[in-house]
């Protein structure tokens, strides 16, 4: 039976699943379920906000030091990965690192624009002081709003595309793993 250590804390795979939920269901609603569409946002802000917490104070593989790597080192690993000579982390690799970092950035500029949208057309929310701004700015926010959205599923195409690379180049089930919290113990790369 291959030796397995716990790597994921059952915060960062609730996180985790909860946000892949709470964002496909605010990107599906739009315009057309608005309550739920508000709702869900609000939900993908404070998932953030907590992660954003969880990422100073949380277990090891949880806090940003452990997997936040300066570019030369992602991009190294990129052109490893490429060339499949990539090293396995037990943790996240320094592309998922800056994935994770990409993808949080973009999930507070969506939640933001929207809370900043929804507080201009509806008069409602913690920017309803919005309300009455000229249609320009109503306009650009929702545009933006809208693109950010889009890039973001863009952003969960490749991330998933990378599970899916990593997986298999060190033969391991990754998305298992963010559901059970539990790797492979050996192959770890020191830091």
């Amino acid at each position: 039976m291959m030796n397995e250590v716990k790597v994921w804390d059952l915060f960062v795979r609730l996180f985790h699943w909860t946000l892949v939920l709470a964002f496909f269901i605010a990107w599906l609603t739009g315009d057309e379920l608005l309550t739920l569409h508000v709702w869900t946002g609000y939900t993908v802000l404070g998932l953030v906000l907590a992660r954003i917490v969880w990422g100073f104070v949380g277990p090891r593989h949880a806090r940003f030091r452990d997997f936040v790597r300066p570019w030369p080192e992602v991009r190294s690993f990129l052109k490893q990965t490429l060339a499949r000579r990539a090293p396995r982390h037990l943790g996240h690799n320094p592309a998922g690192g800056a994935m994770i970092v990409l993808m949080l950035v973009l999930l507070l500029l969506i939640s933001l624009t929207g809370l900043a949208v929804y507080g201009i057309e509806e008069a409602a929310g913690p920017m309803a002081g919005l309300a009455g701004s000229p249609e320009w700015l109503e306009d650009g926010l929702e545009e933006v709003h809208e693109f950010l959205a889009n890039f973001m599923l863009l952003m969960v195409i490749l991330h998933v595309t990378g599970v899916l690379v990593e997986s298999r180049l060190h033969h391991e089930n990754l998305v298992r793993a963010m559901f059970t919290g539990r790797k492979r113990a050996d192959g770890e790369t020191a830091r």
